[in-house]
């Protein structure tokens, strides 16, 4: 392992340990049925990329190299985990959380989904033709390795933080969960024009998108007389209708098999 990168997990890894030492309420334990995990995770999912995406990404891997998806390898419990999102971490940005602690168990079993995601069988679809499929539907506004859109998050690394069933749930119902930076919002101009994308950033005077014609553009809210939260994803639902499972399958085994390694740590 990377020198550097080992310490970062031993110090996310002792920062778990420290707050779970602040004693912070727990709560009841969490539900451990097989449906009752897999909904858990479907809500720690849309929870994780509302409120941590910002800070920690939308693929849990984070800034500064604090990977979210290896804390368990590194020894952590759902307890430990549990405990630094209630208490936060001393001395850092890592702010408490008041949370329900239902939200919170979600957002838990959300993390523990991603660190063991590539624990699942080997699939059964076809690499080449889950490569045409997404070339066909998806490389407008998803890249991998560099190449294709970027209006949608980049899916170079999606087989490696995201589970099968989890990917399932963003093709089929993207707009169940939507990370930040990616949020659908329509701009109305002074003149009545309407520009519609992704937000990117915002603040009391000013909003910044990417417009479906992937061009990051900047707007002063005294230009604009309306700004539009939409609450449908951008990027459009794929029901069965309209992606056959057997397609689904093959496009989640090329997600899967050109998961990209994480890149050398420096």
């Amino acid at each position: 392992m990377n020198s550097h990168l080992s310490v970062w997990i031993h110090t996310l890894a002792a920062l778990v340990l420290a707050a779970a030492a602040l004693g912070a309420a727990q709560g009841p334990p969490p539900d451990r049925t097989r449906a009752g995990e897999q909904a858990a995770v479907q809500v720690g999912m849309k929870l994780f990329r509302e409120r941590c995406a910002e800070c920690h990404g939308a693929d849990a891997k984070g800034v500064a190299r604090h990977d979210l998806t290896r804390l368990w390898a590194a020894g952590a419990t759902d307890a430990q985990v549990f405990a630094v999102i209630r208490s936060g971490v001393p001395n850092t940005i890592m702010p408490s959380s008041s949370a329900p602690d239902e939200e919170i168990r979600a957002i838990v079993s959300y993390l523990r989904s991603l660190n063991t995601a590539t624990s699942e069988g080997p699939s059964t679809g076809s690499l080449a033709a889950g490569e045409r499929t997404f070339q066909a539907m998806c490389a407008t506004c998803h890249a991998i390795d560099g190449r294709g859109g970027r209006l949608g998050p980049d899916l170079s690394r999606a087989g490696q933080t995201q589970s099968r069933q989890q990917l399932t749930t963003s093709i089929r119902m993207p707009g169940a969960a939507v990370a930040n930076g990616y949020r659908a919002v329509t701009l109305v101009t002074r003149d009545g024009r309407r520009i519609r994308g992704a937000e990117k950033s915002e603040d009391a005077f000013s909003i910044q998108i990417m417009d479906t014609q992937e061009r990051l553009q900047g707007y002063l809210k005294a230009d604009l007389r309306e700004i539009v939260a939409e609450p449908a994803s951008l990027m459009p639902a794929f029901p069965a209708e309209r992606l056959s499972d057997s397609d689904l399958d093959d496009l989640l085994t090329f997600l899967n098999r050109t998961a990209a390694p994480a890149a050398p740590r420096r």
